[in-house]
């Protein structure tokens, strides 16, 4: 059984046609990769699949019930968090702070407790503070605990945003591409943090440009453009498919 199905999802915007009739699976404990030329509708499944959006038509089932239609914080208290394509951080806040936020929505502190301060709400807190602060630890950062997000190395801020959404305990991991704007170096590190979430037990869904990243990292590969799937397969399979050189570099390629 898949851990996220699309069947037949279609988005338009007005004449537009952003997505259309797009199925696919995503298998639990897997790294599949969504890629396309910019424009194809990859960022719009994102959205799609975690309520930005919804579907003009088609369904999308996660462990098996439907969230089509359902609000963006019904579809991450079921288990699916995202970063984004542009980082998107509170700025203002430590970079505790950030993946605090994060662990918000598995607390289950009621308003009566955080305004008496009750012991429950106080232990929850604790208990908060330090799996955000091993999830730091464990993804590099834990020594930038106390600093302003909006002062870390623009690499780390990357490495901040995955955090804060893994401090939710997700079951799918939505990355639209994690590596634009870092360098080489910093590629190789974001290669091995995926790998490694995945060994977490959390499977992982991405939108990325970098080929030898995707190509090196994924068990799956699905191919877009304008807003339809035109191939799909294994990394090398896909590398060869004459529609995806096409679709990347022109007819006469």
């Amino acid at each position: 059984m898949a851990l996220l199905s699309l069947q037949g999802v279609t988005k338009s915007f007005g004449g537009l046609t952003a997505v259309k009739n797009l199925t696919f699976d995503v298998e639990a404990g897997a790294i599949i990769s969504l890629i396309g030329p910019n424009g194809a509708g990859k960022s719009t499944v994102f959205n799609l699949i975690t309520g930005i959006y919804m579907p003009s038509s088609g369904s999308i089932v996660f462990d098996e019930h439907a969230i089509e239609g359902l609000k963006p914080h019904s579809v991450a208290a079921r288990g699916i968090l995202r970063t984004f394509q542009n980082i998107r951080l509170f700025s203002h806040m430590t970079v505790l702070e950030n993946v605090l936020v994060g662990r918000h929505a598995r607390m289950r502190s009621a308003a009566w407790d955080c305004a008496f301060r009750t012991p429950f709400a106080q232990k929850e807190e604790r208990s908060s503070d330090a799996a955000a602060m091993e999830l730091l630890e464990w993804i590099g950062l834990s020594r930038f605990a106390t600093e302003w997000a909006r002062n870390l190395p623009y690499g780390m801020q990357r490495r901040l945003e995955i955090a804060r959404a893994l401090a939710s305990e997700p079951k799918l991991l939505l990355l639209d591409e994690p590596a634009a704007g870092t360098n080489p170096a910093e590629k190789i590190g974001l290669m091995k943090l995926v790998q490694s979430i995945r060994d977490r037990g959390v499977t992982v869904l991405l939108i990325e440009h970098d080929m030898k990243l995707v190509m090196g990292i994924s068990d799956y590969v699905h191919v877009l453009d304008y807003g339809e799937e035109i191939a799909h397969g294994k990394p090398d399979a896909v590398r060869h498919d004459q529609r995806v050189i096409e679709a990347y570099l022109g007819k006469g390629a």
